[in-house]
């Protein structure tokens, strides 16, 4: 993952280059390890780096053989190797980045290329071979990296693009999020859908609706699972897990414990081959030919990561997880002061207002200095699962399949704008690279194409059991997908397993939230909360945690175009929820755990 600021149809790129480079400084913290920059006739394309694949050859933008095409990505393609493998024509590689490819399919397949991509990324391609100049510029399908398309009115023939919205609110006066699964193109100015999944108009009422009706296969569904952990293991840096104890980063975690230990016995087995013929021939001068690093037994090992209050619910239910995979754990204790000290920061690194994305990204940020402080570049995280199996609680109240599976594919196209961004900003605030195994293509095309009945669940004394004893609550599907192993070890104890849904806000312990309210209730008067619609007549705060949070970002990102770009998460109101996002709004919650309202 990366940081990237683009500026297409210049009149002086030369002369604009030093404002470019200005721009792209605010975002190096996505990027620390180099900056990158390229002018070309009307096109500047400035790169900030995390180096993960092809660390030492990677550098960006990334230059064509012929010097005609030049590539800045911010993401990972994880099937680069097969993609190489399958070019028609052939081409010299520069580097051993796995982004480089697009550069060959471009070549060959124009902006057909993006549906061959498998992987999470944001880029934008120049090419300088005719004229005038053309870029197009993609966003991956869900839109787990970040992107943002400004125009300006200072310099009316020019298109800007950038990973961060702080990028470009100096440079544009009108800003949008450019939409996951597309791609545009200047030769015509066009933005078009690529993304064209089976279950797209799952969402759609009346007859345009498209509903499963396909049983599910736990076989098939856990399989998909772990290829979509298993790939994301790409990496040629240390990489851990972030792990609250909930049943979606444990799972994931569980899978890629498993294949980290699979990666340690081939090395292992390399090992002895290397240390054998060592000692079978002649003596090395440099010693036996055997590295120190190969004689760390212990690595790789997976490290995991957790944050919570002191005893909060998600550090007690990581502690058991990490303790049963074996992982090398590190949990971190924050305070509710430390947390509303880092709002401010948070809330500039999000570019967003939303009340449930700013209380759950303040524990990953605080989190994340942590584990970027240990040296670690890359986490796995859970996101989507909820939003795929309907995991929200309130989804309970669905009152048919039809309904649950419209809501589902509500919530997964609209995840760029929470739980995406989140993961992404909330992170690479330290250029720290999350990825999220849950919003794998395929796995959503098994996952989405699934019988809704199979997803519904129910709560309290109307809760059902199956044959097994097992409880059909929130994700019955893939918990039971995952309730017992073909080598006959148990993924995770039934304790996780079987863990009721906390989101995350509310897991790493509920005096964080309570901590906000009562916070901004002290903060925000009751006299300018009454005020409330005049100062903001569109999407104005319900809340006085959602006054303080806005009245922040304001003072961050005054421009109008700023705030039209943030979008708020809010719950089914007719589904019975309250507007507080939080999962203890939801009356099941208590009741599930014998807790009178």
């Amino acid at each position: 993952m990366c940081g990237i600021v683009i500026a297409h149809g210049l009149e002086k790129p030369s002369s604009d280059r030093p404002r470019i480079i200005a721009c792209a400084k605010k975002i190096r913290h996505r990027g620390p390890d180099w900056s990158g920059c390229y002018s070309g006739k009307q096109t500047i394309l400035a790169h900030e780096r995390l180096a993960i694949v092809g660390v030492d050859t990677g550098a960006q933008p990334l230059v064509s053989t012929d010097g005609q095409i030049i590539l800045a990505v911010n993401g990972e393609i994880y099937n680069h190797v097969k993609l190489r493998a399958e070019l028609k024509n052939s081409y010299k590689f520069k580097t051993h980045s796995d982004c480089e490819v697009i550069i060959p399919l471009y070549k060959e397949h124009d902006k057909d290329l993006c549906p061959l991509l498998d992987g999470m990324f944001s880029f934008v391609l120049l090419d300088e071979s005719v004229t005038p100049s053309r870029i197009i510029a993609a966003r991956d399908p869900i839109g787990i990296t970040t992107l943002y398309q400004g125009w300006s009115s200072k310099h009316p023939g020019a298109t800007y693009f950038a990973s961060e919205l702080k990028a470009l609110v100096d440079e544009c006066d009108s800003i949008i999020s450019f939409p996951p699964g597309h791609v545009y193109d200047s030769r015509d100015k066009s933005t078009c859908r690529y993304y064209q999944p089976s279950w797209w108009d799952g969402d759609l009422e009346g007859p345009g609706a498209t509903i499963p009706e396909q049983p599910v296969d736990l076989t098939v569904l856990r399989g998909a699972l772990e290829e979509a952990v298993r790939k994301r293991l790409m990496s040629e840096v240390p990489y851990g897990v972030l792990l609250s104890g909930g049943l979606d980063s444990s799972l994931i975690a569980a899978i890629a414990s498993r294949e980290t230990e699979k990666v340690a016995q081939a090395q292992a087995e390399r090992r002895k081959r290397k240390l054998a013929e060592a000692q079978s021939g002649p003596p090395s001068p440099i010693g036996n030919g055997v590295s120190e690093y190969d004689t760390l037994a212990s690595w790789p090992q997976l490290h995991s990561f957790s944050i919570g209050l002191e005893n909060s619910p998600d550090l007690l239910a990581a502690r058991k997880a990490a303790h049963y995979l074996g992982t090398v754990h590190h949990e971190y204790v924050f305070t509710v002061q430390e947390g509303l000290d880092a709002i401010p920061d948070v809330i500039y690194h999000l570019e967003t207002y939303d009340v449930t994305t700013v209380r759950a990204s303040t524990p990953m940020y605080l989190l994340s200095r942590k584990i970027k402080a240990m040296g670690v570049k890359m986490v796995l995280s859970g996101e989507g699962s909820d939003e795929i199996f309907g995991g929200y609680l309130y989804f309970h109240a669905a009152p048919d399949p039809v309904s649950f599976h419209q809501e589902c594919i509500r919530r997964v196209k609209n995840l760029h704008t929470s739980d995406c961004l989140r993961a992404n900003k909330s992170t690479m605030a330290w250029g720290l690279e999350a990825r999220v195994p849950f919003l794998d293509k395929a796995f959503l095309e098994v996952a989405l194409n699934v019988d809704p009945k199979e997803k519904m669940f129910s709560k309290g004394s109307a809760q059902e059991v199956d044959k097994d004893g097992r409880p059909k609550m929130e994700k019955y599907i893939l918990r039971k997908a995952f309730d017992c192993a073909p080598d006959g070890k148990p993924y995770l104890p039934s304790s996780i397993l079987w863990r009721q849904k906390e989101q995350f806000s509310d897991g790493v312990g509920y005096s964080w939230i309570d901590g906000i309210k009562d916070h901004a209730t002290t903060i925000v008067s009751d006299e300018d909360f009454e005020k409330r619609a005049e100062r903001w007549p569109e999407n104005t705060p319900d809340t006085k945690e959602g006054y303080f949070i806005r009245e922040i970002f304001d003072g961050l990102f005054p421009l109008e175009a700023a705030a039209k770009t943030a979008v708020r998460w809010i719950p089914r109101g007719d589904w019975g929820c309250s507007s507080d996002p939080s999962g203890r709004s939801v009356s099941i919650h208590n009741a599930a755990y014998g807790i009178s309202s």
